[in-house]
This record gives C-alpha cells, structure tokens and sequence, in this order.
C-alpha cells in the first residue's frame, strides 16, 4: 500500500456537517481533496492518498470516520 503523508483520519468529525468536515480536512491535510458522498453510496475501492471520502447521513452530517483512501 502507498504511504501517504500527513494526517489521515478524522474520528472527531463524526456528527458534524460535511461542508465542515470538507473545510477541516482540507486545512489540515492541503495534500488530500475531500468529497461528501451519501452512506450507502458506491465509490471507486482503488485506494488514493489524495482523497477522503466523507460519508454524510440524510441530514448531511458526518456518519463514519473519514479517512485517506
């Protein structure tokens, strides 16, 4: 697997809104693009450290950990 740099998860997210999600990982990691993608969503499984997907519930709030992928 590919080492990646920087920080590369987020647990303290989790129950926030995704834009804010986006706007925190991006600040913190600058390497990383994060994308809001709804649960149960199906995404690409090839693995990329510059990219989060932030998984967002119904209401837009961050339901899982977002993390480098």
């Amino acid at each position: 697997m590919e080492q990646c740099t920087g920080k590369s998860s987020w647990p303290e997210l989790v129950g926030v809104k995704g834009e804010t999600a986006v706007t925190t990982i991006e600040c913190e990691n600058p390497a990383v693009k994060a994308i809001i993608v709804d649960v149960g969503s199906v995404v690409p499984a090839d693995f990329r450290c510059d990219r989060v997907w932030v998984w967002v519930d119904k209401a837009g709030i961050v339901a899982k950990i977002p993390r480098i992928g």
